[in-house]
């Protein structure tokens, strides 16, 4: 039987979520796999499930499990940066697990990339008991029998330019600027730079793109990748987030955008640290 390790390096699960933990262990079990519970998921005190050191040595637990094949975080919010200088990432270089985890785990996910070269995968495994779980299981399915394009192949359409080819770095547009000035951050030369998010208005948006064009990112990558912006989208603003966008990029740097990244609960999963060409 396979065996997977939960995790939640980011905020603990409040009181009305638990179900949703004891309902994906029961999806995965209907797959034949086994899920083995890191021992902080729950919150404890205010968003915490444990210290961040706690929540560094249950990742650094599932990684030093040799019988546990990859890892799910489970969580989201705001605190998975606050594990990364607690974790090993010599250990996490030698293993051959990939971490899936979405929005807050983008900082581990990036920085796993920058530290070891590794990919990760972002992508949300509590899709398989929110509203569009029926589909999501079904992706999740063919995944594990090895057919990949349902769950990973992407619809996009080109705003500006006509082609992008890099690593895709990034995630969410709000956790992944957490990064910028330290050592986690990656190389940006020749990135697709992904982007999403949950919450924000124009402001806050407008905001996270005037830091990325400050520190120089539009200059390096080759192309970004717009996701969805959950929140923003619903707000029925008179700007787009591409309009947004092109206050603080060339015409000539290339965009595309999919529907079907961010956190819908229909999104797809990607590869971050992998080569994608548009």
């Amino acid at each position: 039987m396979m065996k997977v390790g939960l995790s939640a390096c980011s905020d603990g699960h409040i009181k009305e979520w638990e179900y949703q933990v004891d309902e994906l262990v029961q999806a995965l079990k209907g797959f034949g796999i086994e899920a083995l519970l890191a021992p902080h998921i729950k919150a404890k005190v205010d968003d915490f499930s444990g210290t961040d050191e706690e929540r560094a040595a249950d990742l650094m637990r599932l990684y030093e499990d040799d019988s546990i094949e990859a890892i799910y975080d489970i969580s989201g919010g705001d605190l998975a940066n606050g594990v990364l200088k607690y974790l090993d990432f010599d250990v996490i270089a030698r293993s051959d697990k990939v971490f899936w985890g979405y929005s807050d785990l983008t900082t581990i996910i990036n920085a796993i990339y920058t530290m070891t070269g590794k990919p990760s995968v972002l992508y949300q495994v509590k899709n398989m008991v929110y509203s569009e779980s029926e589909l999501q299981r079904k992706r999740y399915a063919d995944y594990l029998e090895g057919n990949k394009s349902p769950l990973f192949d992407l619809k996009y359409d080109f705003l500006q330019g006509d082609h992008m080819e890099g690593i895709v770095v990034g995630g969410n547009i709000r956790c992944f600027t957490k990064l910028a000035g330290t050592k986690y951050w990656p190389d940006m030369e020749r990135k697709i730079l992904l982007l999403e998010s949950l919450g924000g208005g124009s402001g806050q948006m407008a905001t996270l793109f005037a830091q990325l064009e400050q520190i120089g990112v539009f200059d390096k990558v080759s192309g970004v990748l717009l996701g969805t912006f959950t929140n923003y989208e619903k707000a029925d603003l008179e700007l787009t987030i591409y309009d947004l966008l092109k206050m603080h990029i060339s015409d000539a740097l290339p965009v595309a955008a999919t529907r079907e990244i961010g956190h819908g609960h229909d999104s797809k999963a990607i590869v971050i640290g992998e080569r994608l060409k548009l």
